[in-house]
């Protein structure tokens, strides 16, 4: 008896583990989705509805949805589903500044502190927002670009600062409601002020690195 019920341990791991590897799936297309547009703000869905579009039961995909809300991207509504959603240009411009009073004083003393080396590994993070502009990839640019955010941040050491830069990145990255999409020369020119900041960072120029950081949170 000992042995057999040892035995069902490792079984019941997996299945947890195959279990969230779908949420998170399922969390990630989501995301991807509100990126592109194709999850409408002021639109109503339900589980077994996005369920069915991706093949899986509605579980995840009500575990996944309940994370967005508590990111502030849809809201529940009890036996009906959940409402993505509508941002404003206020809600927007708010978060920028949030942002710009978070990172740029933490950037500008890493400038001074950090040494080029260390600046200098961050360059495949850069790469990848290049990659993923020139591919015209939406939703892969906004995660890259929030890799390379973090990557930076990580170097203060303070761990709450990177959680909560990262909430208010991924908040700011989500359209207005009826905006185009993004064009692909507006992602490559964001992803060249990635590697202009580095360069920047490198060389310890803080004049250049203040301008470069402000004129990209006004850009977000």
């Amino acid at each position: 008896m000992h042995d057999t019920a040892r035995a069902r341990v490792p079984a019941q791991k997996a299945r947890k583990v195959l279990r969230h590897s779908v949420r998170g799936q399922i969390l990630d297309a989501l995301r991807a989705a509100l990126i592109e547009g194709e999850l409408v703000p002021g639109e109503i869905y339900s589980g077994p509805a996005l369920g069915e579009r991706f093949g899986v039961s509605a579980t995840p995909v009500r575990e996944a949805m309940q994370q967005l809300a508590v990111e502030g991207a849809v809201e529940c509504l009890p036996n009906r589903g959940f409402r993505v959603l509508a941002r404003t240009p206020r809600e927007l411009a708010d978060l920028a500044e949030v942002r710009a009073l978070l990172e740029v004083p933490v950037m500008l003393r890493l400038a001074r502190t950090v040494p080029a080396d260390a600046w200098e590994a961050l360059r495949p993070e850069a790469a990848a927002t290049a990659e993923a502009a020139a591919a015209g990839d939406l939703p892969g640019y906004a995660e890259a670009d929030r890799a390379f955010h973090r990557a930076v941040l990580r170097l203060a050491g303070n761990a709450q600062l990177v959680q909560v830069a990262e909430e208010l990145h991924r908040r700011a990255q989500w359209p207005l409601p009826g905006a185009p999409r993004i064009r692909r020369a507006d992602l490559v020119a964001d992803a060249a002020e990635h590697s202009a900041l580095l360069e920047a960072l490198i060389e310890r120029d803080l004049p250049v690195v203040e301008s470069l950081v402000r004129e990209h949170f006004a850009g977000s």
